[in-house]
């Protein structure tokens, strides 16, 4: 399973590392991102695991560059003609491209897209909320076999002790 996020000129250095929480718990490989926006304002990103120690937070020209032949690339975006989450297979390996809050995905990116997906959803969410639940709804639709148990044990705060 290889799962890489792509950002296109994310505008707030407060969801990138929101973003790179959400890489880090659900097990994606890498998060790219493209634009100038960030780099002027990464010294303000709030990855508060420091994920980015285990997963490579990588500034790109082109966020489709060095994909292997087997990566099936996916839009996040709302737009008319997407597949709503709820209805989506994910494939095993996949890029999911999303774009800016205050823009969309370039169409010569969405063009080069296996698919366009939604959360449908009143409104609109921010890039950190719409990426955590595209995340997880991959996660919760995979036959991956998890030890809940374990799990909770190695993933809560240190000062978490509740049992039920």
């Amino acid at each position: 399973m290889s799962v890489i996020i792509g950002l296109v000129n994310p505008k707030s250095p407060t969801n990138v590392g929101a973003v790179m929480r959400a890489a880090g718990c659900y097990q994606a490989s890498e998060v790219r991102y493209s634009g100038e926006r960030f780099d002027k304002a990464a010294k303000f990103q709030t990855d508060t695991q420091n994920i980015n120690k285990t997963i490579p937070l990588v500034g790109t020209e082109d966020l489709l560059g060095s994909l292997t032949e087997d990566m099936k690339i996916v839009c996040v975006e709302l737009v008319v003609g997407a597949t709503p989450l709820p209805d989506f297979v994910h494939p095993e390996k996949a890029i999911y491209i999303f774009g800016p809050e205050d823009n969309s995905i370039p169409k010569k990116i969405v063009k080069q897209a296996d698919e366009v997906v939604y959360v449908p959803t009143i409104g609109c969410m921010n890039l950190a909320a719409t990426t955590n639940v595209l995340l997880y709804d991959r996660l919760a639709k995979s036959a991956q076999e998890i030890n809940h148990d374990e799990l909770i044990k190695s993933s809560r705060d240190k000062n978490n002790h509740l049992k039920v």
